[in-house]
């Protein structure tokens, strides 16, 4: 088959921008040089590739799981069915974290402790913006923390992983506490093309969303020193709760939360005072 040929075959299924996006993807054009190769002929083993990506996409599965990958803050990140697909919300996380520290602890070698790191986005993306940062990527999934393990070696960042539930059995001490919890309770409706490729375990909370904001600040005091940044992804009703959730276990703190691109509020940062 031709390109002509396998533009024809995936707009029977999908829309043209997604057969432009797969076949960059695979033939290594941008979209816009596609057009200019119309008659090259493609060997078998890519035509079957295509095939299957487009049967995929129709089948509602994310790109970024047909394509496995997703442009994070940047930087080129592996994803598989085992992560959550990273979101624009949570690089507005990464952004904010780092001008915290540069506030905070300015020219400081820093440790930071990222919990649920999923893809490792969070973690990895922090210690490439930040030299100075000593980073650990933390996950209770083994086969979440084998991908974050990829992304730190394409991406050639020095990271410890660690395979845990949390801070239980954490003893080392951090200046900075970063997680993008599962936030979303039980009972909440969701897309279904999130609720039916991405992982459950990623996703969903128990206590109407707030177990593991609970867990993480009830537990951390123990692990962290004098001066320290907390930052938290959350969900956007649940700003209230967070921010009680610190004053509860925390003293000698502030605690601000700053809203995403769409006026949401999505980010808490607790600091030491």
């Amino acid at each position: 088959m031709n390109i002509s040929e396998l533009i024809a075959y995936g707009k029977k299924y999908l829309h043209t921008n997604q057969v432009n996006i797969l076949l960059s993807e695979l033939l290594g054009y941008n979209p816009l040089e596609i057009y200019l190769h119309l008659e090259n002929i493609i060997d078998e083993d890519k035509v079957n590739k295509y095939k299957k990506m487009v049967k995929e996409l129709a089948n509602n599965k994310p790109i970024q799981y047909v394509l496995g990958n997703v442009n994070f803050y940047g930087l080129p990140f592996y994803v598989d069915e085992n992560v959550l697909i990273p979101r624009f919300e949570t690089e507005e996380l990464v952004e904010n974290t780092l001008k915290y520290i540069n506030k905070l602890f300015p020219n400081k070698d820093l440790k930071a402790i990222d919990l649920g790191c999923g893809s490792g986005n969070i973690g990895i993306t922090l210690k490439k913006m930040n030299d100075n940062l000593r980073v650990t990527c933390l996950d209770i999934s083994d086969k979440a923390l084998n991908v974050a393990k990829k992304n730190a070696r394409l991406l050639n960042a020095d990271i410890d992983f660690v395979l845990g539930d949390m801070l239980d059995n954490i003893n080392t001490k951090y200046d900075i506490i970063i997680s993008n919890p599962p936030y979303i309770s039980e009972n909440e409706k969701i897309e279904d093309i999130v609720r039916d490729n991405e992982p459950h375990l990623a996703l969903y909370a128990s206590d109407n969303g707030l177990y593991f904001y609970n867990k993480i600040l009830s537990e951390c005091k123990k692990n962290l020193n004098d001066k320290f940044l907390i930052a938290l992804e959350i969900g956007m009703t649940q700003k209230e709760d967070v921010i009680n959730l610190a004053h509860k276990y925390l003293d000698n703190i502030r605690v601000e939360c700053l809203k995403d691109l769409s006026n949401k509020d999505r980010m808490i940062f607790i600091y030491s005072v």
